[in-house]
């Protein structure tokens, strides 16, 4: 699940779950929409726990050194 699914399905839920009133025979919406906030934080938790991994992580020992070489340097 990506950032955006994630933040989709909390504002999906939120709305059910504070801005409907609806009835609907067999179903809460209110339990629906919880549900929905719930997979959504969790999601979000999920992601930004492995890009913040991702993103810390040093290179290791063995990987090789990348030099740059300014091309467009004026001389």
């Amino acid at each position: 699940m990506g950032i955006i699914l994630c933040i989709a399905m909390m504002t999906l839920g939120a709305i059910l779950t504070f801005g409907v009133s609806w009835e609907v025979s067999g179903a809460n919406i209110d339990v629906i929409g919880i549900i929905l906030l719930v997979i959504g934080v969790i999601g979000l938790c999920a992601y930004v726990s492995i890009f913040a991994r991702r993103r810390t992580q040093p290179p290791s020992p063995a990987a090789p050194v990348v030099e740059e070489v300014n091309r467009h340097r004026w001389e």
